[in-house]
């Protein structure tokens, strides 16, 4: 009893500790759904934010100087111009500095710029003023259409008299060597759009923009209306923060998920091989992983109701499907080039279990007949290539995992084992919707079966004193990806695993570390851990942390969306880190999973301090609207789901109930 008081104490201590330190962060939530940082002029700070349109990603550095003046590079990446070699890392990719702006005069005199503060709602916007007397505001974003970003300048002059305000008429260019394009010559450019000499009356406002675009040099340049750019831009944001609606009574869960549907559904390219979902990062374009797309992203967006998203899915699924062959050979682990090439440097990663995991999970989630007939024989050969790697000890083998060798995997780790698991369950359920023999589905649920007891043969140990797994073979220190098991629905060690999970040995303010005793992190084991533990009904040992978490990425020093890794990558902006956020909310909160073409289960986790929760707009199983919601009722909760607008089921049931719902 003492022992559960003083886990209570500390538990408390740290969502007081949590909650308090929030006031101290940076930036601030607006009742608009931004974050705003009001700026301190003598306290120098820099950040970096990527966005991303079809055709360009800008990777933006903003901030404010020992000076106090304001800094703002934009580092552009055209994923579609490609160079050579035309590898993973081939997009064409230019820096501008602070300088490449206009110079700007009001009644003849260079301005003196005061940045007051910056916001960011899928667009960047800095304001302040101009020699005290004028107000300005900068908008940068990325065209969603367009290799083009667009920084506008609104000026509104609040001077009490009329003033005269000259924008200089500039460009600079710079073009590729034609030995290292490969399609040819490029030209980047940064021009000024709307200069001139105006006369500006009080409280009168004008408008002008700086305009950074990229073009093979025989293309034509194209007129650019400004506003519609940024309508689009705009457009785009709002349809984010509405599809898919999370709401709760923490203001930083809700806009840190909007967030994170901003950055995994905006990074996506246009390719000549079709619409791409890639990580980004200055690195990762017009390319698809097994892990990042695949495994992290498309179950997703199967459910997103985005048809850009679904339909980067699909051209990812046909570009794996490719690669099939009648000797199982290992699918590459990433399809480069806008799907000309592929990379397979670090062997059988377990592939082909992420690729069979996600697939079957998006088939069904997305409940179109069609596309499901189209990605089966994908799914089908990947299980069969598992079960071909099933090792004596009955877990499947494989060369690495998705770190590719960076820590240490064993020939057989409990990852791929996991989502191995998880992809019979799935597939399984669409066999039998889509007609196959029932023997195939029985042998898959008969298949995960026997792999769930090898699992716990296999991997299940005491590590450091907790009931939980080792990772592979001989390890003998704690691993973050223990965490995998819960997210696949196996809690045999879920209490050992979760005090493995937020002890000292793994837990650090910035998330969870990939091994005990080592310094790096990688957001994406925070987020599988955060859905783990919460699908096995550990949600409140969870939310202090998720919480924590969530106001570090979205109001820190760092904003405001999940990151890659740090040290490596220097926690980059990667898009699919965002879809595991949302997972987080989707399959871990509402416990959402499709189980067949036309049903699916929630098993909601409604954190003791919540008396509500919803998840709307869920588009999904051949586009219909699905919509839950969650409310406390005494010691139960209470469940309402409705379909396009109908309740169809609406029950009182122990919180963590699982509840199936068939159409």
């Amino acid at each position: 009893m003492i022992l559960m008081k003083t886990k209570l104490f500390i538990t408390l201590l740290f969502i007081t500790f949590c909650y308090s330190a929030q006031s101290q962060y940076r930036w601030k939530l607006e009742s608009d759904g931004s974050i705003r940082w009001l700026v301190n002029k003598s306290e120098a700070h820099t950040d970096n934010i990527e966005m991303s349109g079809r055709f360009i990603s800008v990777i933006v550095t903003y901030g404010i100087d020992e000076k106090g003046k304001m800094v703002s590079s934009k580092q552009l990446v055209f994923p579609m111009l490609r160079t050579i070699p035309n590898n993973t890392h081939a997009s064409f990719i230019y820096t501008f500095g602070s300088d490449v702006s206009p110079v700007i005069k009001i009644n003849k005199k260079a301005v003196s710029e005061l940045t007051e503060n910056f916001s960011i709602k899928g667009i960047l916007t800095a304001s302040g003023t101009y020699d005290e007397n004028v107000i300005f505001t900068r908008e940068l974003f990325p065209s969603v259409d367009k290799p083009l970003a667009i920084e506008k300048y609104t000026i509104e002059n609040r001077s009490g008299k009329e003033i005269s305000v000259d924008v200089e008429d500039f460009e600079k260019k710079t073009r590729s060597h034609r030995e290292t394009s490969l399609y040819d010559v490029y030209e980047i450019s940064a021009k000024s759009s709307g200069a001139g000499i105006f006369s500006l009356k009080d409280k009168e406002k004008l408008s002008f923009a700086v305009l950074f675009t990229g073009r093979k040099l025989s293309e034509t340049v194209s007129a650019v209306d400004i506003d519609v750019e940024l309508a689009k831009r705009k457009n785009f944001v709002n349809q984010m923060f509405s599809n898919l609606a999370f709401a709760s009574p923490d203001s930083v869960l809700n806009n840190m998920f909007a967030f994170a549907k901003i950055r995994a559904m905006e990074s996506i390219f246009e390719t000549k091989g079709g619409l791409v979902h890639s990580p980004g990062g200055a690195s990762y374009y017009a390319a698809i992983w097994a892990n990042d797309q695949a495994e992290y992203a498309n179950p997703f967006f199967a459910y997103s109701g985005y048809p850009t998203a679904i339909e980067a899915a699909k051209v990812s699924w046909r570009w794996f499907a490719r690669y099939m062959n009648p000797d199982y050979k290992p699918i590459p682990s990433s399809i480069i080039a806008e799907g000309t090439d592929s990379w397979n440097g670090a062997g059988d990663r377990g592939d082909q279990a992420m690729i069979a995991y996600g697939a079957a999970r998006f088939a069904l989630a997305l409940g179109d007949r069609k596309t499901a007939e189209e990605i089966w024989p994908l799914i089908e050969w990947c299980i069969e290539y598992c079960k071909r790697q099933l090792t004596p000890d009955g877990v499947v083998a494989s060369d690495s995992d998705e770190l590719e060798g960076r820590f240490p995997a064993g020939k057989a780790n409990l990852c791929t084992s996991s989502l191995f698991y998880d992809a019979l369950i799935s597939a399984s359920c669409l066999a039998a919707d889509l007609g196959k023999p029932k023997s195939q589905a029985d042998n898959y649920k008969k298949m995960a079966k026997d792999l769930k007891t090898s699992i716990e043969k296999y991997f299940g140990a005491e590590m450091r004193g907790f009931h939980t797994y080792r990772y592979y073979d001989g390890n003998d220190v704690l691993r973050s990806w223990i965490c995998i098991p819960l997210t696949v629905g196996i809690f045999d060690r879920a209490k050992g695993t979760m005090d493995a999970l937020f002890s000292p040995e793994l837990w650090t303010d910035q998330g969870l570390l990939t091994q005990a005793g080592s310094s790096t992190f990688w957001d994406r084991s925070t987020l599988y851990g955060f859905r783990g533990v919460i699908a096995a009904g550990g949600v409140d040992r969870a939310m202090p942390y998720l919480k924590s978490y969530s106001s570090k990425r979205l109001l820190g020093e760092h904003v405001p969306y999940a990151v890659e890794a740090w040290p490596e990558g220097n926690q980059r902006h990667l898009s699919a880190e965002s879809a595991l956020y949302c997972r987080v909310i989707t399959e871990g909160l509402f416990g959402f999973r499709p189980t067949g073409l036309n049903s699916f289960m929630v098993t909601p986790q409604l954190p003791s301090g919540w008396n509500e929760m919803t998840l709307k707009n869920i588009i999904a199983f051949g586009g219909r609207k699905i919509d839950i919601e969650v409310t406390r009722n005494g010691r139960k909760i209470g469940l309402s789901i409705s379909v396009d607008g109908i309740v169809r089921k609406k029950i009182s049931v122990q919180n963590g109930t699982k509840t199936d719902i068939k159409l």
